[in-house]
């Protein structure tokens, strides 16, 4: 799946794998995150699939709207609140930059506490 955009010089395509890549990235900069979740059928854990980077990010799109759903783990002792507030700016400025293309929604998923 990828966000395909147009403009005067022709058409850009931008996969879902790059994006996840930009936003899993950004997540790890974020104060706060010890590590990304993934899903796997059997519950959260591993990655989302076998592939190289974009590791606890599902990308979805909406028309030429992004949608981004992040799975992470927090340091213990930390705001829940405020880390994933800080989560979802960063994320949506550093995937709004590279794509250049709306962040339509950032969901910020807590599934683990390590200390």
């Amino acid at each position: 799946m990828s966000l395909i955009t147009k403009n005067a010089y022709g058409n850009i395509s931008t996969s879902a794998l790059a994006i996840s890549k930009v936003a899993s990235h950004a997540a790890m900069e974020s104060y706060g995150i010890v590590e990304m979740a993934g899903k796997k059928e059997g519950g959260f854990q591993g990655s989302f699939e076998k592939k190289k980077g974009g590791k606890g990010i599902k990308i979805t799109f909406s028309g030429t709207r992004i949608v981004v759903d992040a799975f992470v783990v927090i340091k213990y002792g930390v705001s829940i609140t405020a880390i994933a507030e800080s989560l979802k700016e960063a994320i949506k400025y550093k995937v709004e930059t590279f794509t250049g293309m709306v962040v339509d929604t950032v969901n910020v998923n807590v599934v683990g506490v390590k200390l």
